[in-house]
């Protein structure tokens, strides 16, 4: 029997309580009417995997088989479920505890039916907050449905916190420029999230970028004063370009008008008590319109003072600020002049990620969130192998550092390629070891993931899915990279992946191994899991195509040995036939957004193909 996340005590025993058809869930008098939709949830479970569902009640039944009871001895996220041959029993304090009891009972009917082992569970989280960091802006925005499938498999997991990461992606008022071309979150969609969130017991944290990473909106002609660098509007847009030049003038005092004018409009929207101002990757500050006031002050005095302001802007308007920890992490002291309720959100996405800067925040008196990522960007399928290790990390050092979060996040760099249910198994890696610290080994947790969430009794799905991105060598960023600095002169760093034909062969035989192992599991699967697989089957027909236009590249500008044979004409009607099928399964998930950058993107190769 799995359970994810492992509770942390758990006791099986001898003997099978089997619920019968004619039985009640009966619910405490004393349950908010939240509690309601909890019966629900178990009475939709119990309809899937056991062929009826049961009667909800409140009050007092003889019939009741699922009780669920208040106990105020409970802290707010613990529960206790028991079966026995008395019938099944789950206690919370409130709405919290019976939320996560619910759950955990739904996983265990999920494999058991309604023939319930004998057990008793007594669980409570080691971490506080745990959240979801999701993309929204870079690529990808989300259906609202589809957010809202989001919040239900975070609260079936036990997470109690979700962000969505805003730049331009959400319908400012007086903002058209900004968002003109592309299909923007509204602000009724936003109340609808938070509304569905809170019933889930799930705080939707509002985020919007204030410092950094405004290059849309720096590049339109009512805004681009703001921008430190001049002339932002003259350079062609780039998805390299957009990671790295976005950011705002500070010695403007328009500037600081303008973000507390787009914190007011957006912070309505919300009931959580916190806010997310970004704050991060300040690349440019000092370098443009500010460098005579930095060779005065210093980069470090203009952007503390800028965060501070800001910072002391979001307190008086009743919240908690929250802003990410690169930059003021290479000068910490600084941190006792932020409001002292400031969290600092410490993010780190690599594999052998260290804990020097959860060690220097900690030292210097930081509030922090550790944040580690699921590894999709640049990635037609996630690097979970990356995710796992770098999760197990970031949530270890926020155990050891008193971090009272983890925010595992989903970034969208160069366009959001991968559908985002790829993701699935990183934020699972997430909920699961920000709740106990006893983290299973790689194989055995994707055994779990493959059995709970995806009903594969070979237990073998995720780590398919593991290996398709060991498989490709000419990848989504090199082929972004190649394109936009095609004009000028790669660094041999650039060209590693274009130059490095000598792997395509043996990355297409890999892919194609994977595609079959892929394909031979879909009759034992259930139609959610199937309509993944076909989305990796698309993306690993893509990741072909993209192996053999590095072939292309490689022995038509660099003159290299093919290693693969490539016919460039068909391969560029067969590249856009293939986006014919990614259309579709973007748009299964995701408003149009910027789909037509990744368009443009695929249809620039096959020209390239055809001038070959």
């Amino acid at each position: 029997m799995y359970l994810i996340p492992e509770p942390r005590q758990v006791c099986f025993a001898e003997g099978i309580y089997t619920i019968t058809f004619d039985k009640k869930i009966v619910l405490d008098s004393a349950c908010s009417p939240n509690v309601f939709a909890y019966g629900e949830l178990l009475q939709e479970e119990l309809r899937i995997h056991s062929g009826y569902g049961l009667a909800l009640t409140k009050g007092i039944s003889k019939k009741g088989a699922v009780r669920l009871t208040i106990d105020p001895l409970l802290n707010e996220e613990e529960y206790r479920l028991d079966i026995s041959e008395e019938g099944v029993q789950i206690k919370g304090s409130g709405d919290k505890g019976l939320l996560y009891g619910v759950q955990t009972l739904r996983q265990i009917v999920r494999q058991a039916g309604a023939s319930l082992p004998f057990v008793s569970i007594h669980d409570f989280p080691q971490i506080k907050n745990r959240g979801f960091y999701h993309d929204v802006t870079r690529g990808r925005i989300p259906t609202l449905s589809y957010l809202k499938g989001l919040a239900d498999q975070m609260a079936f997991y036990k997470m109690n916190q979700l962000q969505l990461y805003i730049e331009h992606s959400y319908l400012f008022e007086d903002l058209s420029e900004m968002w003109r071309d592309d299909t923007p979150l509204t602000a009724q969609e936003i109340m609808e999230l938070d509304a569905y969130c809170r019933k889930l017991s799930i705080e939707l944290v509002p985020n919007i970028s204030c410092f950094g990473h405004l290059y849309k909106v720096l590049r339109t002609k009512s805004y681009e004063h703001l921008c430190e660098l001049p002339d932002p509007r003259k350079a062609p847009f780039g998805f390299y370009d957009r990671m790295a030049h976005h950011t705002i003038d500070v010695t403007n005092e328009e500037s600081l008008t303008f973000i507390k004018g787009l914190i007011e409009e957006f912070m309505p929207l919300f009931t959580s008590e916190h806010f997310n101002i970004g704050g991060d990757e300040t690349f440019d500050l000092g370098k443009g319109k500010s460098s005579q006031k930095a060779e005065q002050i210093g980069v470090k005095r203009l952007y503390t003072d800028f965060i501070k302001e800001i910072c002391e802007f979001v307190v008086q308007k009743g919240k908690i600020p929250m802003f990410w920890g690169d930059i003021i992490c290479e000068f910490p002291e600084c941190i006792k002049e932020l409001p002292e309720e400031t969290i600092c959100l410490n993010w780190g996405y690599e594999k052998d990620q260290s804990d020097e800067s959860a060690k220097k925040l900690a030292r210097a008196g930081a509030v922090q969130y550790c944040c580690p990522g699921v590894s999709g960007w640049n990635q037609m399928v996630n690097r979970l192998d990356v995710a796992y290790e770098n999760i197990k990390r970031m949530c270890s050092y926020a155990v050891q550092y008193q971090a009272i979060g983890i925010l595992n996040t989903d970034w969208g760099d160069y366009g959001h390629v991968n559908h985002p249910d790829f993701g699935i198994p990183g934020r699972i890696y997430g909920a699961s070891f920000a709740w106990n610290r006893d983290i299973p080994e790689f194989e055995e947790i994707n055994r779990r993931i493959s059995r709970i969430e995806f009903g594969d009794k070979s237990e073998t799905f995720v780590s398919i899915l593991a290996e398709i991105s060991h498989n490709w060598v000419f990848k989504w960023e090199d082929a972004v990279r190649y394109r936009e600095k095609k004009s000028a002169a790669l660094t041999e760093s650039e060209l590693k992946g274009i130059k490095a034909s000598k792997g395509i062969k043996e990355s297409l035989e890999g892919l194609n191994c994977l595609a079959d192992k892929l394909r031979r599991m879909t009759p034992e699967l259930p139609e959610r899991t199937n309509l993944l697989i076909h989305a990796a089957l698309v993306a690993i027909r893509g990741m072909e195509l993209f192996q053999y236009i590095g072939a292309a590249i490689s022995a038509h500008d660099y003159v290299t040995e093919p290693v693969v044979s490539v016919d460039c004409i068909s391969l560029a009607g067969e590249l856009e036939e293939w986006f014919m099928f990614y259309k579709e399964i973007w748009r299964s998930v995701s408003k149009e957004s910027e789909l037509f950058r990744i368009q443009d993107l695929v249809f620039w190769y096959a020209d390239l193909l055809r001038s070959y």
